[in-house]
């Protein structure tokens, strides 16, 4: 199957009342687990890599973005590629300039860590360049935490600046403060569901959920219900790939392949990546009796 756009398959979401799954990719093994995963759940998925894991690359999107756009080309789900947490301008106009070339239908722009007033200008400015170049773009209001420093139960996504930054971005989609934080290693996250329904009735674009590793399962389920529709997933895979290598080379102190362990590695990241797609599908169909109805305003 060809790749598909993210907006594509946000739009089926918001039809379905539904999410779509998003996971972060670092290396080609987490590309390979995170195709096989969606395979293996007969549902679709962003493939997402980030600043940050382009920096691991030293720098150079192209190696790992042309090996995601390959395995998810030659994959029978549809995949999505999107760059996420861009902050650096440079990498967000090379970003954007060079993603027709390598596969990218979308960027998330983050200034969330800037002053309310910058962080409109910062990611409109960037917003009309992307979208100028046929791109989806994901904003971001209210610091979600887990990357430089301790997330506060006081910072969250008020509704009346997100419908004030949503107009004033013309972003596609938001990602919002209701709880999580990024790079938990535990589902220990307390979610507010209704700050999310409301946040749903404010703004006239889907919304995003950062840090959702740290989501229960009972949570994620009632995000999805408030409003949800895109799902960001990192953490959980890089610690089923650890675990799974760190058992291997305990049993196995005299192993030297490489290629024992990370085929270990590969393999968790995957059963990780199959569970939360049907996770996500199982919620859409256990919530659709009580699912808010989705207005002509959240059409992409």
């Amino acid at each position: 199957m060809a790749l598909v756009t993210t907006l594509g398959l946000i739009e089926g979401a918001i039809t379905r009342h539904s999410a779509i799954a998003s996971f972060n990719a670092v290396t080609l093994e987490h590309v390979e687990a995170i195709v096989e995963g969606v395979e293996q759940a007969g549902s679709g998925a962003i493939l997402q890599v980030s600043e940050n894991a382009i920096g691991f690359h030293k720098r150079n999107m192209r190696p790992l973005l042309l090996a995601c756009a390959s395995i998810a080309s030659s994959s029978s789900a549809p995949i999505s590629l999107h760059l996420d947490h861009f902050q650096d301008p440079a990498l967000i106009s090379q970003g954007i300039a060079e993603a027709a070339g390598l596969g990218v239908s979308s960027i998330m722009i983050d200034a969330a860590h800037q002053p309310y007033v910058s962080n409109i200008e910062l990611t409109q400015k960037a917003a009309e360049l992307a979208h100028s170049h046929g791109l989806w773009v994901e904003g971001e209001l209210g610091e979600i935490g887990g990357k430089n420093g301790a997330h506060s139960p006081l910072v969250r996504t008020d509704p009346g600046e997100a419908h004030e930054y949503v107009e004033g971005t013309s972003i596609d989609a938001l990602a919002v403060a209701v709880g999580s934080s990024h790079a938990m290693t535990s589902a220990s996250a307390s979610i507010d569901v209704d700050l999310i329904a409301r946040l749903e009735r404010a703004v006239s674009v889907p919304l995003v959920l950062h840090g959702s590793s740290g989501v229960s399962d009972t949570d994620l389920r009632a995000a999805v219900a408030a409003g949800i529709r895109k799902i960001n997933v990192g953490t959980a895979l890089n610690v089923a790939f650890t675990e799974a290598l760190r058992n291997r080379l305990i049993d196995g102190p005299t192993i030297h392949d490489p290629r024992v362990y990370i085929t270990d590695g590969r393999d968790a990241i995957a059963r990780t990546v199959t569970r939360i797609c049907r996770l996500i599908a199982e919620s859409t169909h256990e919530h659709r009796s009580v699912l808010p109805v989705v207005n002509a305003k959240n059409s992409l």
